[in-house]
């Protein structure tokens, strides 16, 4: 039986900030708010919704490609720094080792951990990119068929996938992808801005690491990443302040209404210096930064927790970053009972200090060893 808990602070509820108690088992029973002075209280600890990441490669020394329980020590690990739900991620591979991945992905799903974050499906990243903008994917992709999508998607629920538009029918195809709950998502593309506006009008609804392995904001020939600040709601972007420079995330947060947060995570995250695996490559951490052995950016050792201060650090507001850490990937992915702090939500939740430090995390209700 869940135990009944109470948390006192500052607490983001959908109304603003507010002073009080909140009151949950498995999920949020009673906001009981004080009073609205004293919610900017400096002294208080700060509670905030639980941490969505729709992008996870992998921790603790770990990658999805490995297949097996893998995702279970990835979900893990990243519930201590606050992320209380993800998607997780798969590499450009062979497709035996794709739905190897997933069968362990389907396999953890079926049987969820109280102390680590909820899978709540997998973003498929590879392999239906352009062989023009890996980045650091390898150089195995395929021209996407409905056939094989369904094939892969009977083995564990993908939520988003990331689909280059201008590969062969590729466009043609989003309506159907759509129709089985898919979220598509444009990157890894050297398709141009005309592509990209085609894609959103065929259904595609976001885009993976924004500016990250795409065509990007030339003034005589847009590319991607200009459709995307010119007509997306939703986008990704990773702000670890390595794979874009903080002037380009206020850029996006401008232009972008719900542009939100992933970190890209890789075996790197959460372990010290060193080589880890990420799918069939081999990638460097070196102080923070994870590079393949060519020096190119290679996913990240970015936690969620980090992101907020990240978000933080570069100007916004803090309500206005947690939205970009839980509610806009909630919404993005129709998780009605997260993202928020509201009675009947789940109690997925988080709290920090003044200087937005981790101190406590609640997946459910239960309290997540840091």
């Amino acid at each position: 039986m869940t135990q009944t808990r109470s948390l006192y602070g500052r607490i983001l509820t959908p109304l603003g900030w507010r002073r009080g108690h909140v009151h949950f088992d498995t999920h949020i029973r009673q906001l009981q708010v004080d009073d609205h002075s004293g919610a900017d209280d400096p002294q208080l600890p700060v509670i905030l919704p639980g941490f969505i990441d729709l992008h996870v490669h992998g921790a603790a020394g770990v990658d999805l490609m490995q297949g097996g329980d893998v995702a279970r020590t990835i979900a893990r690990t990243h519930a201590r720094f606050g992320t209380t739900t993800l998607l997780a991620t798969t590499m450009t591979a062979g497709l035996d080792e794709i739905a190897h991945a997933l069968q362990g992905v389907a396999a953890t799903m079926a049987s969820p951990d109280a102390a680590a974050a909820c899978i709540a499906g997998v973003h498929l990243e590879g392999p239906f990119i352009s062989p023009q903008r890996l980045g650091a994917q390898p150089n195995r992709t395929l021209e996407a068929t409905l056939a094989l999508v369904q094939q892969l998607h009977a083995l564990a629920p993908i939520r988003v996938m990331t689909l280059a538009p201008e590969i062969g029918a590729h466009t043609a195809l989003i309506p159907a992808l759509c129709a089985l709950g898919i979220r598509v998502q444009l990157g890894h593309s050297a398709g141009t801005y005309e592509d990209g506006v085609a894609a959103l009008q065929a259904g595609a609804s976001g885009f993976t690491h924004l500016f990250n392995g795409m065509t990007g904001v030339d003034h005589y020939r847009p590319g991607m990443a200009a459709a995307a600040l010119a007509h997306a709601q939703y986008a990704e972007i990773i702000p670890d302040l390595q794979h874009l420079h903080p002037g380009v995330i206020r850029l996006a947060a401008r232009a972008i209404p719900r542009l939100y947060a992933v970190t890209d995570a890789t075996a790197a995250t959460g372990m010290p210096d060193g080589e880890y695996a990420l799918g069939e490559q081999r990638v460097h951490k070196c102080g923070g930064c994870v590079r393949l052995a060519t020096g190119s950016l290679a996913g990240s050792a970015l936690t969620m927790d980090q992101a907020l201060r990240n978000l933080v650090q570069v100007g916004l507001e803090l309500a206005d970053a947690s939205q970009r850490v839980s509610t806009f990937p909630a919404q993005y992915l129709g998780l009605d009972d997260r993202g928020s702090i509201a009675p009947a939500a789940r109690a997925d939740l988080v709290v920090l200090d003044a200087a937005l430090q981790l101190q406590q995390v609640f997946v459910t209700g239960h309290p997540i060893p840091l």
